[in-house]
């Protein structure tokens, strides 16, 4: 079972990023994030790795625009794959996941200290 190594961006965790280039990278995972079929392609993920042949099923979309999205969501570092015989296998990554997710935690607390400290008369 060999794996393919993944050309998409490392995901950064441990050291803090400068701010520039920590708006560089969630910029690029929200970008993955903005198109309804790659949307899917990460729910589909949620269940666990699977196969491109379960995938392009699933999604009714030809084998090339799966590709196009797949591409997408690698360069982010949201997917990573994996080669078993002639079939490519996608999952998640944890990482890249974990990164959205407090990216938003701290919009969503920064936007409710601006609502109870802002503009008040």
């Amino acid at each position: 079972m060999a794996t393919t190594a993944s050309r998409a961006k490392p995901v950064r965790t441990g050291l803090p990023l400068a701010r520039e280039d920590r708006a560089e990278r969630l910029a690029d995972l929200f970008h993955a994030l903005s198109d309804p079929t790659r949307i899917r392609i990460l729910a589909a993920l949620r269940n666990g790795e699977q196969c491109v042949c379960n995938l392009t099923g699933l999604l009714v979309a030809q084998q090339s625009r799966l590709s196009f999205h797949m591409k997408t969501l690698k360069d982010a570092g949201l997917v990573k794959d994996r080669r078993e015989g002639r079939w490519i296998h996608y999952s998640l990554v944890p990482e890249a996941v974990e990164e959205i997710r407090v990216a938003l935690e701290e919009l969503e607390a920064a936007a409710k200290s601006c609502a109870a400290s802002c503009c008040r008369t």
